[in-house]
């Protein structure tokens, strides 16, 4: 029987999922104490949950909302309370692209976490405090944040592909007291030698008190070496009793066209939130082992913790997904017996395009559910993971962002996949199309908006006192008929069918509009890309004077092909027949490449803005994976004539 059934039966519900959900966004607070009680969450130092609906959520309106008031948790309280049942039992997996591996049990991870948190208290690090983490997807990480998150530090991570000039863009904000560094990693076959751009980092945060090192020293003076700091045999574990809505990480903003926003998020929105994401939804528990292929400046890495707090294994992997080839990730799930798989989209396709058959080659018995996320899933893909990876897998496409660190939709259990789909909205999680007139659709794209509080919605904006960037990201936005200041846009074109399950569009600030029709970008990536010779596409609508629309294409190709004159007029003939007629691109130019952001997303919308010549508009070199191709996008600009 799945969790999310279990929890229907412990409150006296019917399992239909569709009722669950109407339940659960229409009597939140009967909901979230239900998976308060289903998980035995605990109140800490003293303090207790109240018997009322208000000490459940207030009556407050986003974005102010209070949730279990008065309760004090701790992350770490509720991971390492695993301990007691499995102490040998391996916790933390950690793979390196040349094959190394190295393992936690639960008892480790226990003391590690009490070992380096003494160091750290001993330093002077206390409750409220900023740690900054600058490494790769390890072990380690996951021990220096819970050691931060049980004194009730504040944890920021970033991935060491960033020059130290883009984390300290994002972490000098902070203020950190303490920097955890490595000495490098290994990627696409290379090793990275990370000790000068650690010890240029630590220069550039002159609020540091503390720098620890993980391998050999990177130069920093009077660094700590983190596997001293990991080994004292006497350290006692101790978490500190913090607020429900204590900051518990600060996530970014990609910061492609300005500062990178500090996203703040509280020890106990995400806590429930997670619990029900990996434990409900993705039917995750003790038995279980979690890969979500993710590096610390994504927020995946964030949700994968949460495996441990539902008690089950995780795998850190430190390198590059497809090296030496796009079979990498499959190896792993069969080495480790992965029994829930998270990717992206763009490692499914590489896989699809190699022409993988990874059910076939290897092993995967133990594998349950496969996760995706990053950018929408096109329905190909689903039909290729079912022919070659395994017949009826469930495929959970799921889509939620930096902003919530958790999910809005995806796939759960007894929910029906349907290819290109969102299976379901998740508990508790209001979301609705709307009209530009603010009237929910069914059946019809629309404004994907969450129209009733979520706990892990942002505690607050780093240095924001008033709460005005927060407030314009998701709240400010102009309805047909004026403001609705307590309504959270998310900013993407949706379509809730009839069935409840959900179809992404894309940005609807990226919105492809010609001729009055609206086009999301995600259906043209989903029909290009689905031909076999295209890598990657990337489609923009750039406005230009009197009325002008110029409708690009731009594609990336696999080895070997070419895009001469029958692969555009395949690609014209795919988009006019699949799609519309309306949506033809103007002109289809092969490019060097496609700009994203360090997570991966497609810059659209500020790529269209420097193709269409704005100056209010500069993008933050630093924020995106290649640089160089910016130059090659603005000579596309520039050579288009209007």
């Amino acid at each position: 029987m799945s969790q999310i059934d279990r929890l229907a039966d412990q409150v006296g519900h019917s399992r239909n999922y569709g009722e669950l959900w109407q339940w659960s966004v229409d009597r939140p607070a009967e909901f979230w104490r239900a998976l308060w009680e289903f998980y035995d969450l605990r109140a800490l130092g003293g303090t207790a949950v109240g018997p009322d609906d208000a000490d459940i959520v207030d009556d407050v309106p986003m974005p102010g909302t209070g949730w279990f008031r008065g309760a004090a948790v701790n992350y770490v309280d509720q991971v390492l309370r695993h301990v007691d049942e499995r102490p040998d039992a391996v916790a933390v997996v950690s793979i390196s692209e040349d094959g190394g591996r190295r393992t936690l049990t639960w008892a480790q991870l226990r003391d590690q976490v009490a070992s380096l948190s003494e160091v750290l208290r001993e330093r002077g690090v206390r409750q409220g405090d900023t740690v900054a983490a600058y490494l790769p997807d390890i072990g380690e990480a996951v021990v220096a944040f819970l050691a931060s998150a049980a004194i009730g530090a504040i944890w920021s991570g970033c991935g060491q592909d960033y020059a130290p000039e883009g984390a300290a863009g994002r972490f000098a904000q902070l203020e950190p007291t303490v920097l955890f560094c490595a000495d490098g990693y290994r990627y696409g076959g290379k090793d990275i030698d990370k000790r000068a751009d650690s010890a240029a980092l630590a220069s550039l945060l002159p609020s540091l008190s503390t720098v620890v090192s993980i391998g050999a020293p990177v130069g920093v003076s009077g660094e700590l070496d983190f596997a001293d700091c990991v080994g004292r045999d006497s350290a006692q574990l101790r978490y500190d009793p913090v607020d429900f809505a204590h900051p518990l990480w600060v996530l970014f903003s990609s910061g492609t066209t300005g500062k990178p926003k500090g996203i703040v998020h509280g020890h106990g929105g995400v806590i429930v939130e997670h619990l029900k994401q990996a434990g409900l939804h993705a039917d995750i528990g003790p038995d279980d082992v979690f890969f979500w292929q993710t590096a610390l400046s994504w927020m995946m890495w964030n949700y994968q913790l949460a495996g441990l707090l539902v008690g089950a294994q995780i795998v850190c992997y430190s390198g590059h997904p497809l090296y030496p080839d796009a079979d990498r990730l499959w190896q792993i799930l069969e080495s480790e017996r992965v029994t829930f798989f998270g990717t992206s989209p763009g490692q499914l396709q590489a896989s699809r395009k190699a022409g993988l058959r990874p059910g076939v080659d290897h092993d995967l018995s133990a594998l349950r559910t496969l996760g995706s996320t990053g950018s929408t899933l096109a329905a190909d893909l689903f039909g290729w993971v079912d022919d070659n990876v395994r017949q009826g897998i469930p495929v959970s496409s799921v889509s939620g962002g930096t902003d919530v660190v958790s999910a809005f939709a995806g796939g759960s259990p007894g929910v029906p996949v349907v290819a290109g789909e969102l299976s379901c909205r998740y508990l508790g999680v209001a979301l609705e199309s709307w009209s530009p007139e603010g009237d929910p659709l069914v059946d019809e794209v629309g404004e994907m908006v969450i129209t009733t509080p979520m706990p892990s919605m942002p505690v607050k904006f780093w240095n924001d006192p008033n709460g005005k960037r927060y407030r314009s990201a998701y709240f400010d936005h102009e309805w047909v008929d004026g403001p609705r200041p307590h309504i959270w846009r998310h900013g993407d074109w949706v379509t809730v069918t009839d069935r409840g399950s959900l179809i992404i569009h894309g940005r609807s600030d990226a919105t492809l509009n010609r001729n009055g029709i609206r086009m999301g970008s995600a259906d043209i990536y989903e029909v290009v890309e689905g031909i076999e010779q295209i890598a990657e596409a990337f489609v923009l609508g750039v406005d230009g004077p009197d009325g002008a629309y110029w409708m690009p294409l731009f594609v990336t190709l696999v080895p070997g092909a070419d895009l001469d004159d029958d692969l555009v007029a395949r690609i014209r003939h795919d988009v006019r027949t699949k799609l519309s007629p309306r949506h033809v691109p103007d002109e289809v130019v092969a490019a060097p490449g496609i700009p994203h952001t360090r997570t991966g997303k497609k810059l659209e919308v500020p790529v269209t803005a420097m193709l269409a010549g704005r100056s209010d508009v500069a993008i933050d070199p630093r924020a995106v994976d290649d640089v160089d191709l910016l130059d090659w996008y603005r000579e596309q600009g520039v050579r288009h004539r209007w």
